[in-house]
């Protein structure tokens, strides 16, 4: 084995090591989710090299140095203010979802209209029309972090394979017998998966165009599912009230996570894959561990049903979004509510965090989508505007740009 290069990865942090084995190129990462300002780099760097034999005495230095940029980009403050850049009358009906590439530099808009719009996120420009869909186009995604083909997911009972470059149609995955709601690239960009309200998930090959595995199993509509970092497992979610756990190769169910007594919401890994956390209607969401499939804790304190989950990047903290119209932060090891993000008119159907951990970004049937401190759950900012409910938003990765999209039929970008 011999050690080519470095690479260093920001959210999380970690440093990719690339190297040469048996003729071939190989990468792996070295994971420092707990890396902070106040981390001691000498002691860090001491258990890297005990632990890791590429990284040998004449690289301790090289090590040491990645570290300390990535001490120094994690201890980097966040008080950037957003301003509306673009108003992009994108549909001629609702938007249903958006969503970035890895870079940001285009994302995508579904909608009720039948297509899916490519746009450039710098001009607002629109790229490309994806036509062919015959009714709703509901999920959305981008095969990130390549980020050259879209999938899109509708209530026709297909899923579609496009070129992100050209906007040209590869495949149309054909077998569900009911509207697709939820869609995920593979990390691996090889396969993607669809869950539908036929009860089943589909995996689809991408090179090939045809079907690969049907998942069945659950009662009711699948309407979540989620990759983990590593491809080797997918979790669905259903209103059968179950999250089932599957292994990829074989398509066998390794676990049935039971004990939501309402339709699940969503459901998502953290970045080890060591936790799965889910959100259901019964006002509660849970953390599951991913390896034995037990609930390690059930968070609650929502009024009402918890519609949206989310880890930041690092898997440290949880959080979550309430029909009651609050949103909740909880520690992953803790399970401690961190802080209760109030001030919403309305029920926040979406929460997510950018890249850095630092902001929340939440949007709302009342309207507007909002800013808040993790730690604090201080509102930062509330994003105003749009004339009907927000019913998705994004970060980019770098964070410094946010899509919102509504029922108003229009795309905002933000920066």
């Amino acid at each position: 084995m011999k050690l080519k290069r470095f690479l260093l990865r920001y959210y999380p942090p970690g440093i990719i090591l690339e190297y040469e084995k048996g003729g071939e190129l190989k990468t792996k990462s070295i994971d420092l989710l707990e890396l902070s300002p106040k981390t001691n780099v000498d002691l860090l760097v001491e258990e890297i090299r005990r632990a890791e034999p590429l990284v040998t005495a004449s690289r301790t230095e090289q090590v040491k140095h990645l570290i300390l940029r990535l001490q120094e980009k994690i201890g980097q403050q966040d008080h950037h203010k957003f301003y509306l850049f673009k108003v992009l009358r994108a549909h001629i009906l609702p938007l249903t979802n958006v969503a970035f590439n890895k870079s940001g530099s285009s994302f995508i808009t579904g909608s009720y209209d039948r297509t899916c719009k490519v746009w450039d996120t710098a001009s607002g420009e629109e790229l490309h029309t994806l036509e062919g869909h015959r009714n709703v186009v509901y999920a959305i995604q981008f095969n990130n972090p390549y980020g050259d083909k879209i999938a899109t997911g509708s209530f026709d009972k297909t899923c579609k394979l496009w070129s992100a470059e050209t906007g040209k149609c590869y495949h149309t995955f054909k077998g569900h017998t009911a509207e697709i709601v939820c869609l995920a690239f593979n990390p691996q960009s090889t396969l993607v998966a669809t869950g539908s309200m036929d009860t089943t998930a589909k995996l689809w090959d991408i090179k090939s165009g045809e079907e690969a595995l049907t998942l069945s199993g659950h009662s009711a509509e699948i309407i979540s599912l989620s990759f983990n970092t590593t491809g080797d497992r997918l979790i669905t979610g259903s209103f059968d009230h179950t999250v089932s756990v599957w292994d990829i190769p074989s398509g066998r169910k390794v676990h049935t996570l039971i004990g939501h007594r309402g339709e699940i919401s969503s459901a998502q890994f953290n970045w080890d894959c060591s936790l799965v956390a889910t959100a259901s209607m019964d006002k509660t969401c849970r953390l599951w561990d991913a390896l034995s499939g037990k609930c390690v804790a059930t968070l609650t304190g929502h009024e009402d049903e918890v519609l949206d989950v989310a880890f930041d990047s690092t898997g440290q903290l949880v959080a979550t979004a309430s029909a009651d119209g609050t949103g909740r932060v909880y520690n992953a090891a803790s399970r401690k509510c961190l802080a209760k993000l109030e001030g919403h008119d309305g029920e926040i159907s979406k929460i997510c965090f950018n890249a850095q951990g630092t902001r929340i970004l939440t949007a709302s049937s009342d309207k507007t989508a909002r800013l808040w401190d993790p730690h604090s759950g201080q509102c930062v900012q509330v994003l105003e505007g749009h004339s009907d409910e927000i019913f998705s938003c994004a970060f980019n990765y770098e964070g410094n740009t946010i899509i919102t999209g509504s029922k108003d039929n229009t795309c905002r970008i933000w920066r």
